[in-house]
């Protein structure tokens, strides 16, 4: 029986669902959850190990057991936050989707050319990340925008179509676009996505002007790149999710948190998976700025020990930066320049192998 007064109107599950509120994190050696109740001010702590085959799995587990400690369901429950390093694992274990790359004629080596900066100008034998698309499923098509916007040479749908058929048969099953000053003229990439989509419909499409409509081509092809690689890992993840969810009688909302320390939808999670590659660290950084201004200290060194990494984060005046840009996968691990720039933003922090 609920201890909760029964209202006269009759609005008790509304007045029920409203008291709990669940935030589950996934890292890569454990998974750990929350409850809140609000009611009581009081929260359960659980944790299982991390199901690296199916991360959905220790998740939904745990999520039984944790509401079971309360003896109370899933339909109880009125909000879901989720983080979770699924995104930079993939993209660090180059787990990701096999993927292609639609670029303006041309432009196919910028992956490699990148800024033509040396990190290390000493070292004779630099080197840098892989790229995430290998060079010959990096296709050219006809078109050309200048720094303006304007249209130099109009899109050929003909040279999309049959560049989009050879990397299906190559066995991609996701393709970016990225196109030259996409950001002041995205016409074309959206044109060369709806080829894409009508010929296969299941193909994930990642484009720059969407993901980030930003000028700096070398960047905003990595991050559409990086984009395309994780979006069916994720799209699967959280489809499997949710779907699980519901059947355990879940009608609430399901968030996750992305790398800046906001919340978003499980659609744009899907569609823009890139946003979370820093997703679980940023809670802890969020938390300890709380913890910190509760106990009347604004500036605080948050410390996050993980199983598989630890993460550092500093926090000034009771927030933490935000960064406009952070690296992954660096070569060399603290040196900038040796990574692969991904243009999101993100909490600033120093993260190190545990």
């Amino acid at each position: 029986m609920s201890d909760t007064p029964t209202p006269p109107t009759g609005h008790a599950p509304a007045r029920r669902a409203a008291r709990w509120r669940i935030g589950f994190d996934i890292g890569g050696t454990f998974t750990d959850f929350i409850l809140h109740d609000a009611q009581r001010s009081e929260v359960v702590l659980h944790k299982r190990l991390t199901t690296p085959h199916d991360p959905s799995e220790a998740a939904l587990l745990g999520l039984d057991e944790l509401v079971a400690m309360r003896g109370i369901g899933l339909a109880d429950v009125a909000e879901i936050v989720h983080g979770t390093t699924l995104v930079t694992n993939a993209v660090i274990e180059r787990k990701g989707a096999t993927l292609g790359l639609l670029t303006t004629r041309g432009f196919r080596d910028i992956l490699e050319m990148g800024t033509e900066q040396r990190y290390d100008i000493y070292d004779l034998f630099v080197a840098f990340p892989e790229p995430l698309v290998r060079r010959d499923r990096r296709l050219e098509v006809d078109e050309r925008v200048d720094a303006l916007g304007r249209v130099v040479t109009p899109l050929d749908e003909a040279s999309v179509e049959r560049a989009v058929h050879r990397l299906v048969a190559e066995g991609c099953e996701a393709i970016a676009i990225c196109f030259l000053h996409a950001y002041a003229h995205p016409a074309h990439e959206q044109q060369a996505a709806a080829v894409a989509r009508r010929l296969y419909p299941q193909l994930a499409v990642s484009l720059s002007s969407e993901v980030v409509a930003e000028m700096g081509e070398y960047p905003r092809c990595v991050t559409t790149c990086a984009n395309a690689y994780v979006q069916p890992l994720m799209a699967g993840y959280l489809g499997r999710l949710q779907a699980a969810l519901a059947q355990r009688g879940f009608g609430g909302s399901l968030r996750l948190m992305h790398s800046a320390g906001g919340l978003v939808s499980v659609e744009a999670a899907s569609a823009h998976p890139i946003r979370l590659l820093e997703s679980g660290p940023a809670g802890g950084g969020l938390a300890t700025a709380l913890f910190g201004t509760l106990a009347g200290q604004d500036d605080v060194i948050s410390f996050d020990m993980g199983g598989t990494t630890a993460k550092a984060c500093l926090i000034e005046g009771g927030r933490a930066e935000i960064a406009p840009l952070m690296e992954a996968a660096r070569v060399h691990r603290f040196t900038r320049g040796s990574g692969l720039p991904i243009k999101a933003p993100v909490i600033e922090m120093i993260e190190i192998g545990a």
